[in-house]
């Protein structure tokens, strides 16, 4: 399986896959750097009056609500919708979810337009599914990964969708199995957005990769990974943010391989 996903990792810097993202303002330049190091090309448009345009251009889409307002509400559903439309893999990050009526609104909202990907934080996948009251607390996550398990396996068979849980060991469930990785450093926490960056690296795999199941785990994987390898060389959040830039550059295969710690579950 490793020698699969390392091959998926060359695929997408083989094919520059074009990245269309609506994302918060917190993390953009994150994002896109992130990006461009995996070999993808970014794209951060939200204007309602190319929105068409550009989604008949890329090959995904990446949606954020971190940082929400009603235009870019609009636009978000314009994406989605039109990707849907088009048959286009987009993913959505649910960040904050349950913490305002406003962002389960939209969230509901962009929901019916069916998300190959959703990936969130335990508490993020418990308030979507609404498995119980979990309060979010602001977008850092108050439950344990495997918490959200039964609530993903809900919305993933009413979605039909795969849902990534983050966390110190992150999940990702299809329709048949669950898959788990344990990589990646606590240091990771202290940076604004890398989870972000880490959906929009799933966006950019989604894109260039026919198996969706086997690019969410091959972008998850590479992330982990690199963010554990970073965090070897940094003494802190401001190096850990380089480190990993140029790591998810610059990985080798024998490095990917021998680090990956990743289970299958029935």
């Amino acid at each position: 399986m490793e020698k699969i996903l390392w091959n998926h990792v060359q695929t997408v810097k083989q094919t520059f896959p074009l990245v269309h993202n609506i994302t918060n303002f917190v993390v953009m330049n994150n994002t896109a750097n992130a990006l461009l190091a995996v070999g993808a090309s970014p794209i951060m448009a939200h204007a309602h009056s190319e929105i068409e345009e550009m989604v008949k251009l890329c090959q995904s889409f990446v949606i954020n609500i971190g940082t929400l307002d009603e235009y870019w509400v609009t636009s978000m559903k314009l994406v989605a919708q039109k990707a849907h439309q088009l048959k286009k893999p987009w993913i959505l990050d649910p960040v904050g979810a349950g913490a305002t009526t406003f962002r389960n609104e939209t969230l509901s909202e962009l929901l019916n337009y069916k998300p190959t990907i959703i990936r969130g934080n335990a508490s993020e996948i418990l308030a979507l599914a609404k498995a119980n009251s979990t309060i979010t607390k602001g977008v850092d996550s108050t439950a344990q990964s495997e918490a959200a398990l039964d609530a993903a396996k809900f919305i993933q068979q009413k979605y039909n969708t795969i849902v990534c849980i983050s966390g110190a060991t992150d999940f990702i469930v299809s329709e048949n199995q669950i898959i788990s990785i344990d990589n990646g450093n606590s240091l990771m926490t202290k940076v604004t957005g890398l989870g972000c960056s880490s959906t929009a690296v799933i966006g950019a795999f989604i894109a260039a990769i026919e198996n969706k199941l086997e690019a969410v785990v091959a972008a998850n994987s590479l992330f982990s990974v690199c963010g554990e390898l970073a965090a070897e060389n940094s003494s802190g959040p401001g190096s850990l943010q380089v480190n990993l830039l140029d790591k998810l550059y610059n990985i080798t295969e024998a490095e990917f391989v021998k680090h990956l710690k990743m289970k299958h579950n029935a």
